[in-house]
């Protein structure tokens, strides 16, 4: 009785040549090749994946090799894409949004090495790739062999962006807050949307000043909402944040505010993905006075990727 059994090895070869007209990186050669998104792991470990847009096609090469002198029976060789969202305080709850299959091989014996090309034109991938605290959104070429004692499978991850035209309304945004007979202020910001690369201009008016301002800073929280009710939960974390004044203010001055996002890790707001999960961005205004008491008022901004930015 063999307890072995023979394991064929699987390469998946995503072909990295682009669209006309596209962008892409240039090579040390001059080549332009299709970008990489790196992507780090829980351990600190990083991956490269390829960065496709939403509508583009995907093609490419599965390569089958058999160890030396043996040969592998199978019942069928495929390769699905598949989009799936993983909520990662229950890994049981996998989600498929996307599941496309394309059968490379019928049943046979192999021998010798072979390669099977594919290609999935036509497919919508509706999300952007996302990482986040607790919910994934992932695009994964898995191919399986099919055999009688158990299949053999290999995955190969895309990383997919989705870019967008500029919005029709992009309204700005202000507000007047504060404390009673203490402290009021207004705030202007030059737009509600923002693409990953724009610059968030505005500023700060201090209408009446009766406490001791140390310092103003300015944040850019994430907010990530995942699950389904009641088993919802709600992470924040604050992706930059800086100083934008220093020193106690007086009635009437004006603080302007300078904020460059192509500097910070950010995605496009996702608002509840396949009903599992959301995200969305602040701005987050605080003031600090002299007894290290903090003032703050948060206001709610959409980022979006610009179409060839």
């Amino acid at each position: 009785m063999h307890l072995f059994r023979s394991q064929a090895t699987i390469d998946i070869d995503v072909h990295t040549d682009l669209p006309d007209g596209a962008s892409g990186h240039t090579d040390d050669d001059g080549v332009v090749t299709r970008e990489l998104f790196t992507l780090k792991g829980a351990d600190g470990a990083e991956k490269k994946l390829p960065i496709f847009m939403g509508p583009e096609d995907i093609r490419g090469i599965v390569s089958i090799s058999t160890p030396p002198g043996k040969k592998i029976e199978h019942m069928g060789v495929k390769i699905e894409l598949l989009g799936i969202i993983e909520l990662i305080y229950d890994r049981s709850a996998t989600h498929e949004f996307i599941s496309v299959v394309r059968e490379l091989k019928e049943p046979s014996t192999l021998t010798t090495a072979c390669r099977l090309p594919f290609e999935f034109c036509g497919v919508a991938k509706p999300y952007e790739s996302y990482h986040g605290i607790n919910a994934r959104l992932r695009y994964v070429l898995r191919v399986t062999i099919s055999r009688n004692y158990g299949n053999q499978v290999k995955e190969h991850e895309l990383w997919v962006h989705n870019e967008l035209d500029l919005p029709e309304i992009n309204h700005s945004i202000k507000m007047e807050v504060g404390i009673e007979e203490c402290l009021h202020i207004e705030f202007e910001y030059n737009k509600s949307k923002y693409h990953l690369k724009d610059i968030v201009l505005g500023k700060i008016y201090f209408l009446l000043v009766r406490i001791k301002i140390k310092h103003m800073e300015l944040a850019i929280i994430r907010r990530e909402q995942s699950g389904i009710a009641p088993n919802v939960l709600n992470e924040s974390e604050t992706l930059t944040k800086f100083e934008i004044m220093d020193g106690a203010p007086v009635r009437g001055e004006s603080i302007p505010v300078r904020l460059f996002m192509s500097s910070f890790a950010l995605t496009p707001t996702m608002r509840n993905v396949e009903k599992k999960f959301s995200v969305r961005y602040y701005l987050n205004l605080v003031l600090v006075d002299e007894e290290d008491r903090r003032y703050f008022k948060q206001q709610e901004i959409v980022l979006w990727r610009q179409t060839n930015a």
